[in-house]
């Protein structure tokens, strides 16, 4: 398998995304150096085949579920 350079640099460019609850656009990082990976917060991989949220609406997300919890 040829891994060439530019491949591997497609492979590390960061996605853009439309925020599944909103639609503003953002980016997505998969090489681990992603926004969301700063973030307390975190959510399981969707399983209805949704994608990511933006940093408004998971940080919307996390204050709703901290408010659900009691904590």
């Amino acid at each position: 398998m040829d891994l060439s350079s530019s491949n591997r640099s497609e492979q590390a460019s960061p996605r853009r995304l439309a925020c599944a609850a909103c639609g503003s656009e953002f980016s997505c990082s998969l090489t681990g150096s992603c926004w969301c990976f700063d973030e307390s917060f975190h959510l399981p991989v969707p399983a209805d085949g949704s994608d990511c949220l933006c940093p408004a609406c998971l940080r919307k997300l996390a204050e709703q579920q901290a408010e659900a919890s009691g904590t």
